[in-house]
C-alpha cells in the first residue's frame, strides 16, 4: 500500500510538471493586451468567448486590426497558429509538408512584406529570410495574436502588409492554482499515417497575488506524407523575337530549340514554342517530432512596480525522405518525334532514338531533407510607474534560431541504362502520361509493380549531398516612457527608444562545387549492382497514391536507401575510374561551398515620440518613429577555371579559389503616422490612418552571393543572391475602416487600403552576357529594385453570435495591384486577388460545433519565367476544417477536429494552364480527436 501511495505521488509530480510548462504561453496574451494594468477577471472558453475578445480588442485598437484569442487556458482555435490566423480577414498562408501552415501574408502582401513578433519581440529564424516559419512554433503556446494592418509610431518598423504579434499569458489573468492536460491524436485518411501530442500548463499566484508563475510543455510526434509532382528543369521555350526588342524573350532551350520539321532553323511557326524539360512524381515522408517548453514568472510587489521574466525554447526534428519518379524528356535534336502541337505547347511526343544518350533513361530519385531547428527566445520586462503621471518601461531579450543541417540533405540519382522506347503526354490532371517499354519487353510502370528491376538495371548518376548551418541571433533593447497630460486634447505622450542588433550567417556544405555532385556520372558511372550491398531492396506502394490524378505514370516505388548507397559507394574506392586514377569516396563528399554562404549583421537604432488624443466623440494618435539601421555583409565569390563536357546537359566545373566580398550600407527612414477614430454614433466608428512604413530586404537579398552550379547540368546561368545596396520597401499608405457594433460582441466592418510601394525588390533576368568564360555566353539573373507598385484593396467582415449559441463569422478581402520594373507593367509578385472565409459556429451548454471554409484566389509567384507575360502562379485553392467538442462537467472535454476536408491540392502553374504544372502537393484529410482535463 505504502509503494503504491509513493508511485501515485511520483505519478501525481510529473502530471504536475507536465502541466507546468505550456501555461506560460498560453497566459501572457492578455497581460500584453491590457498594458499590464489591472483587469477584470475573464474566463476564456469555447468559440463563442474567443470570438467575442476578438471583438472587444479590435473596438478598443488605436488602428486598423483584427484579433484572435485562445478557447481556453493553453488552448488555440486550431492546432497551428498560422491555419487560425487564416480566419483573419486579408490574412493567406502557405503549407508546409503535412498540410500545415508555415509562412503568413497580410492583404495580400507575401511574408517578407510581414513581420512576426512574440510579445512584442523579433523572432529569430531558421530560413535565409526575414519571415518566420509557424511550424517551428506549437499553437499551445499562444494566448493570442494581433494582425495590425494599420501603423502607428509606437509599433515596431518592419512591416509593409501587417505586423503580427502572438501573446503569450499571465499567471495575473485569474488568480489562483490553475492547469490544463491535453492528449490529441491524428490519422491522416490519404497516408494513413498517425501522431500525437501531449501538453500541459500550469498557472499559479502565490504569496498574496503578488508573485505569478506560468509553466507550459508541448510533446508531439506524428508522421505526415505529401504527394507532390512538379518540373525541376523548368519548361523549355523557343525564341520569339515577334515582340517589342527591347523585352523580345530570346529563348532558354538550352538542349537546342525545339525543332518539329527537323530543318535545323528557328521557322515562325516555332517561336516561342513551349515543351517540357525535367519533371518528377512521388512523395514526401516527414517524421516530425516538435517540443516546447516554456516559463514566465511575474513579480508585482505593488501597484506601481511589475516584473516579467519568461523564456520560450522549442525544438522541431522534421527530416523528410523523398521516393520519386523523375524524367528528363529534355529537347535535343533528334530526340523528340511525332509531336502534338496544341496553342504553340508540344502536348505529346514519342522518344525511341537508339543513342544511349539520347532515349528517357528513367532515374530513381531519393530526395531528403534533413531540418532540426532550435528557437529560443528569453527576456526581462519592467514596468515602473514613477509618479501619477509617468510610467516607464524597459525590456531586454535575445532571441536565437540555429538550424544545423550542413551535407545532410541530399539529391541523389540513379539513371536507368536499358534500351527503351517512351511516349510523353501532357495532361489536363497536371501531371503527364510517361510510358516506357523496354527493349527486352518489360514495361516501367508494370515492372516497378512486380518487382521486375534490380539493381543492375540502374547505374549511378547525380549525387548532391547539401545543407544549411544557419544561426540567427537577435538581441533587442528598449526603454518606453508614457506620460499623461491630459489638457488640450492630449491624453498622453509616449515615447522610446529601441536598439536592436541582428547577426544571421549561412554556411552551405555540399558536393557541388568540387564536382563531386558529378563524381559518379556520365563516363564515370558505376552500375549499381556492382556496388554490391542492398541500395535497392524491394519495391513498395503507398496507400491512396495519387488518387485524384488522373494520368499514366508509375505509382510503385523502389526502396533506395541513401546511407547504404554512400557505404556502398565508399567501399567502392580503389577501383579504376575511366581516365585515369581510382575511385575515392572523399572527392565526392561535401564540403563548405563559400559561393553560397554569407554573414550579415544588422545594427539599428529607432526612436518615437506619438501624441495620444481624444475629444467628445473622436479619438486618435499622431507620432513619428525615426530608423537607422546599419549593414555589413559578407560573402564570397570563385571565377570558373575550366569546364569539362561529360555528355550531353552534364559537365565538371572546376573553380578558382574563392576570394571574400564584403558590402557595407546604411539607410535613415522618417515614418509619420497619424490615425483617427470617430464614433459616429455610439455602435458606429469611423477610423482613417495614415503613415509611411518600410520593410527590410530579405536578409539573404543583402549578401552579394552567386552561383553558376547549373553550369553542371548544361545550363549556363549565373544567379546573383543580393547585395548590401538593396533598399528597403518603403509604402506610403492610407486605411479606412467603418465598424459597426450593432450588439454586444458583434460587428459588421468594411475597411479600405491604399498603399503606394517604391523600391520592391524582385529579379531581373539578362541574356548573352560574357562573364569571362571563354566559348560561353550566360543569362545573369540578379534581385533588384523595382520602380513602384500600388496596392488598393477592400476588406468586409461579419461577426455575431445569436442567443440560441449560433453564430457566424465571414471575411473577404480583394486587391488591385499595379507593378512597374524598367517602365514595363508586371503583376507584384505574392499578392492574391481576393481572400475570403466564412465560418460557422454552434456553441451552447456542453457543446461547440465550428466549420470554416478559407478560399484563396490564384496569384503570381514569379514574374517572366518564360518571357514577358509567361508568369508562375499558385493556383485557387479551398480549405475546409471542422470541429466540435463536448464537455463532461467542469474538468473534462473530448475534442474531435478534421483538416483539409475537400482534401485538396496545392498546385503552381504557368499561367494558370494545367497542361504546364511547375508543382502539385496533395496533403489529404486529416482527423484530430483529443481528451483534456482541467485542474
Amino acid at each position: 500500500m505504502t509503494v503504491m501511495k509513493g508511485r501515485l505521488q511520483q505519478i501525481s509530480k510529473l502530471l504536475v510538471t507536465s502541466a507546468l510548462t505550456t501555461t506560460l504561453m498560453g497566459l501572457s496574451a492578455a497581460y500584453a493586451q491590457s498594458g499590464g494594468d489591472s483587469m477584470e477577471t475573464v474566463v476564456v472558453t469555447g468559440v463563442r468567448a474567443s470570438i467575442e475578445r476578438a471583438v472587444n480588442i479590435k473596438r478598443d485598437a488605436t488602428t486598423v486590426q483584427d484579433s484572435i484569442s485562445a478557447l481556453e487556458l493553453g488552448k488555440f482555435p486550431d492546432n497551428n497558429v498560422a491555419d487560425s490566423l487564416s480566419h483573419i480577414t486579408g490574412v493567406t498562408i502557405k503549407r508546409t509538408a503535412g498540410g500545415e501552415g508555415q509562412r503568413v501574408s497580410v492583404r495580400g502582401l507575401g511574408p517578407d512584406y510581414t513581420l512576426s513578433t512574440f510579445n512584442g519581440r523579433i523572432l529569430a529564424t531558421d530560413g535565409a529570410g526575414r519571415d518566420f516559419a509557424y511550424d517551428v512554433l506549437p499553437s499551445d503556446v499562444i494566448s493570442g495574436a494581433d494582425v495590425i494592418k494599420g501603423a502607428e509610431a509606437a509599433n515596431m518598423e518592419g512591416a509593409i502588409g501587417g505586423l503580427i504579434n502572438l501573446r503569450s499569458a499571465s499567471p495575473f489573468d485569474k488568480t489562483g492554482q490553475h492547469g490544463a492536460i491535453r492528449l490529441e491524436g491524428d490519422r491522416n485518411l490519404m497516408s494513413e499515417l498517425n501522431g500525437y501530442k501531449l501538453s500541459g500548463v500550469y498557472s499559479g499566484t502565490f504569496f498574496n497575488d503578488t508573485v505569478g508563475v506560468l509553466l507550459g510543455v508541448v510533446y508531439e510526434k506524428r508522421k505526415d506524407r505529401t504527394d507532390e509532382a512538379g518540373n525541376d528543369g523548368g519548361w523549355t521555350r523557343n525564341p520569339d523575337p515577334t515582340g517589342d526588342p527591347a523585352t523580345e524573350w530570346t529563348g532558354n532551350a538550352w538542349g537546342g530549340n525545339i525543332d518539329p520539321n527537323g530543318n535545323g532553323n528557328l521557322d515562325p511557326e516555332e517561336y516561342g514554342l513551349i515543351g517540357p524539360g525535367q519533371f518528377r512524381v512521388g512523395s514526401i515522408i516527414e517524421k516530425k517530432v516538435r517540443t516546447a517548453y516554456s516559463a514566465k514568472v511575474e513579480w508585482r510587489p505593488n501597484d506601481n512596480l511589475t516584473v516579467v521574466v519568461d523564456g520560450l525554447k522549442t525544438n522541431l526534428d522534421s527530416p523528410q525522405v523523398g521516393y520519386q519518379q523523375s524524367f528528363y524528356p529534355l529537347f535535343a535534336p533528334d530526340r523528340w518525334s511525332n509531336m502534338g502541337i496544341k496553342n504553340s505547347i508540344v502536348t505529346s511526343f514519342d522518344m525511341t532514338n537508339p543513342d544511349p544518350e539520347q532515349r528517357l533513361n528513367p532515374e530513381l530519385l531519393n530526395q531528403t531533407t534533413y531540418r532540426v531547428v532550435n528557437t529560443d527566445l528569453y527576456g526581462i520586462n519592467a514596468k515602473w510607474k514613477v509618479t501619477d503621471s509617468l510610467t516607464l518601461t524597459g525590456d531586454l531579450y535575445r532571441s536565437k534560431s540555429a538550424r544545423n543541417s550542413g551535407g545532410q540533405d541530399s539529391y541523389v540519382v540513379l539513371r536507368m541504362n536499358q534500351p527503351n522506347s517512351a511516349h510523353i503526354e501532357l495532361t489536363s490532371a497536371g501531371v503527364p502520361s510517361v510510358t516506357v517499354k523496354f527493349d527486352d519487353g518489360r514495361d516501367l510502370s508494370s515492372g516497378l509493380a512486380t518487382g521486375a528491376f534490380k539493381a543492375s538495371d540502374f547505374n549511378t548518376h547525380y549525387f548532391s549531398l547539401a545543407g544549411d548551418n544557419i544561426i540567427d541571433r537577435i538581441t533587442g533593447a528598449s526603454i518606453a516612457g508614457d506620460w499623461i497630460i491630459g489638457k488640450y486634447w492630449i491624453d498622453n505622450i509616449q515615447f522610446g527608444i529601441n536598439r536592436t542588433e541582428r547577426k544571421k550567417s549561412r554556411d552551405l556544405v555540399n558536393n557541388t562545387l568540387t564536382g563531386g555532385a558529378d563524381y559518379y556520372s556520365g563516363n564515370y558511372a558505376i552500375n549499381v549492382g556492382a556496388l554490391g550491398g542492398s541500395v535497392i531492396s524491394n519495391s513498395f506502394a503507398l496507400p491512396n497514391f495519387m488518387d485524384g490524378v488522373n494520368a499514366d505514370f508509375p505509382r510503385t516505388f523502389l526502396a533506395f536507401d541513401v546511407a547504404g548507397y554512400e557505404k556502398a559507394l565508399a567501399a567502392y574506392d580503389g577501383h579504376a575510374r575511366p581516365g585515369g586514377g581510382t575511385y575515392s569516396y572523399a572527392a565526392a563528399a561535401p564540403v563548405w561551398n563559400p559561393l553560397q554562404s554569407y554573414r550579415v549583421s544588422e545594427s539599428t537604432w529607432s526612436g518615437f515620440a506619438q501624441a495620444n488624443l481624444s475629444g467628445d466623440s473622436w479619438s486618435g494618435n499622431l507620432g513619428l518613429r525615426i530608423v537607422h539601421t546599419k549593414t555589413s555583409s559578407q560573402a564570397w565569390e570563385a571565377k570558373i577555371a575550366k569546364i569539362e563536357p561529360n555528355g550531353p546537359f552534364n559537365n565538371t566545373v572546376t573553380y578558382a579559389d574563392p576570394t571574400g566580398v564584403t558590402q557595407d550600407n546604411d539607410y535613415t527612414y522618417f515614418l509619420p503616422a497619424v490615425n483617427v477614430s470617430y464614433n459616429i454614433l455610439e455602435d458606429l466608428r469611423l477610423r482613417v490612418g495614415a503613415a509611411r512604413t518600410m520593410a527590410r530586404p530579405s536578409v539573404e537579398k543583402l549578401a552579394p552571393t552567386s552561383t553558376t552550379e547549373s553550369v553542371s547540368w548544361g545550363e549556363f546561368t549565373e544567379v546573383f543572391g543580393g547585395n548590401a545596396k538593396l533598399k528597403p520597401y518603403s509604402a506610403d499608405q492610407f486605411d479606412a475602416s467603418l465598424e459597426w457594433y450593432f450588439q454586444a460582441n458583434s460587428i459588421v466592418n468594411f475597411a479600405f487600403f491604399y498603399k503606394h510601394i517604391t523600391d520592391q525588390i524582385t529579379n531581373s533576368w539578362e541574356t548573352g552576357q560574357d562573364i569571362g568564360v571563354p566559348g560561353h555566353l550566360f543569362n545573369i539573373s540578379r534581385p533588384i529594385n523595382g520602380d513602384y507598385a500600388e496596392v488598393k484593396g477592400i476588406e468586409l467582415g461579419l461577426q455575431h453570435f445569436l442567443e440560441n449559441g449560433f453564430g457566424v463569422r465571414a471575411q473577404y478581402t480583394h486587391n488591385w495591384v499595379e507593378s512597374w520594373v524598367g517602365g514595363q507593367q508586371r503583376p507584384l509578385e505574392g499578392i492574391a486577388p481576393s481572400v475570403y472565409s466564412l465560418g460557422l459556429f454552434y456553441d451552447h451548454g456542453p457543446i461547440s460545433v465550428s466549420f470554416s471554409g478559407d478560399y484563396t484566389e490564384g496569384f503570381v509567384t514569379a514574374n517572366s519565367v518564360l518571357g514577358p507575360g509567361y508568369n508562375e502562379q499558385a493556383d485557387p485553392i479551398l480549405w475546409i476544417t471542422a470541429q466540435a467538442s463536448y464537455k463532461i462537467g467542469e474538468n473534462i472535454e473530448l475534442t474531435v477536429e478534421g483538416s483539409n476536408l475537400m482534401d485538396e491540392t496545392e498546385t503552381t502553374t504557368i499561367n494558370g494552364n494545367p497542361l504546364l504544372l511547375n508543382s502539385y502537393y496533395r496533403y489529404g484529410r486529416s482527423i484530430r480527436i483529443g481528451v483534456s482535463y482541467r485542474m
